[in-house]
């Protein structure tokens, strides 16, 4: 067998573009926050992690312009060498700051800020405990350390009796760090953090949490789900990226000064890596700076979401609870979920089409997620084409009109027509 037969019997692509229902990597021409321009025309944003809508933002736009012009495209080098510029040192300083940390440290995206942390502190005879459901990035790091000695022990989704009894089978006096996503990236479940830092305490384990999804979305503050739960003092580590609330790409890490004067020394990810780009780190530095002045912007999003979350469960669709940014609503067939995601394509509606084996069986699911700067007339716009489509499919638990209650009027207006 040849390398590369794997990749020429690959046919499902092929497949499902011959359909035409292929929902990937379709290109955003022009983008406007909630509306953007899509192969030609415009639709309603309902897939982006653009939390609190600041990709667009005039400072934000500014701060990046600005930056490229004093220090040009590339840092042309890693953090550990010659990529460092004061813009790094001052955004860490500011983050630190922010989530109520000692230190933080930088790097070039979020997957290589989970990857990176991870790796550098668990090795031979040590343990890492990792919820099922955690990132990619999460996944990568335990790997790496895996094979550098470790022994990973994966514990059932947001299962803290299942945690709880693997920490119990691990020898007592071993290293433990336990890592779990804080709003869970596909489903937008909240990790049950009230009760895992007793844990983690009880069995003397390092806690460490990857905040993507919550980062600017949970709390009244934005500062995360960290934060939500009063647990700054109990959780060890904070990894984030940039690529979603912060507008930017990059990512971060925050935790005792000591062990991140560590990480800057052994993290293989940050030293072999070429250092954020000067425009990306004065972008999520203005990102940063937004949130601050406007905490609000982390419950407008939450409230956006919640519009929708209500609307389409209300109608009859079997939508996952949640309290974040991430609505998902459950298909439940691989060709099915690609055809709905066309159909609401061509109704002027983006979502994200998740399947197996990204989702468990029976748990394909649209993922939509909205933004701050979602306005009422684009969710009740978002509600209405679902609504259509799932009375067409028969996919709703029952029919008619809207149920009372739904808290929104149905939207008549085209997605070319909606003002933003």
């Amino acid at each position: 067998m040849g390398l590369f037969d794997k990749c020429y019997d690959y046919k499902v692509s092929e497949i499902v573009k011959a359909k035409g229902i292929y929902p990937y990597f379709r290109p955003i021409q022009e983008s406007e926050g909630p509306v953007v321009l899509m192969e030609g025309r415009k639709v309603v944003m309902a897939g982006s992690n653009n939390y609190l809508g600041l990709t667009t933002h005039p400072k934000v736009k500014e701060a990046a312009i600005k930056a490229l012009e004093k220090y040009g495209t590339s840092c042309s080098g890693s953090r550990f060498l010659t990529g460092t510029i004061d813009l790094h040192i001052e955004l860490e300083e500011k983050i630190a700051k922010f989530m109520g940390k000692e230190s933080a440290l930088l790097f070039s995206t979020g997957f290589q800020a989970g990857q990176g942390v991870i790796f550098p502190l668990v090795g031979k005879g040590e343990y890492i405990f990792s919820d099922k459901d955690n990132h990619s990035s999460i996944v990568s790091g335990n790997m790496l350390s895996a094979a550098a000695g470790a022994h990973v022990v994966r514990f059932k989704h947001n299962n803290m009796q299942d945690l709880e009894k693997k920490l119990a089978h691990a020898p007592e006096k071993a290293n433990k760090l336990i890592v779990t996503d804080g709003v869970f990236s596909a489903m937008g479940s909240i990790v049950k953090l009230d009760e895992m830092k007793v844990i983690a305490k009880k069995y003397n384990a390092t806690l460490l949490v990857d905040d993507a999804h919550g980062f600017g979305v949970m709390a009244d503050n934005g500062k995360g789900t960290v934060h939500y739960f009063n647990a700054v003092e109990d959780v060890d580590l904070i990894v984030c990226t940039f690529s979603k609330t912060l507008a930017s790409l990059g990512g971060f890490v925050v935790g005792p000064e000591k062990v991140i004067e560590f990480l800057r020394h052994k993290s293989p990810a940050l030293i072999f890596s070429a250092s954020p780009t000067p425009a990306a780190v004065a972008a999520a530095s203005a990102a940063l700076d937004i949130l601050i002045e406007q905490p609000e912007l982390a419950v407008r999003v939450r409230r956006n979401a919640e519009r929708v979350r209500k609307g389409l469960r209300e109608s009859g669709f079997h939508v996952i609870d949640g309290q974040a940014a991430i609505v998902p609503i459950i298909i439940g067939d691989d060709e099915k979920c690609f055809s709905i995601w066309k159909m609401l394509y061509d109704e002027g509606v983006f979502v994200n089409a998740f399947i197996s084996p990204a989702t468990p069986p029976g748990m394909q699911m649209l993922r939509t997620s909205y933004m701050a700067t979602h306005e009422d007339q684009h969710l009740d716009f978002i509600i209405e084409k679902f609504v259509k489509i799932g009375k067409q499919l028969d996919l709703l638990h029952h029919h008619g009109k809207h149920p009372k209650g739904t808290g929104h009027k149905v939207s008549k207006t085209p997605p070319d027509k909606i003002k933003v």
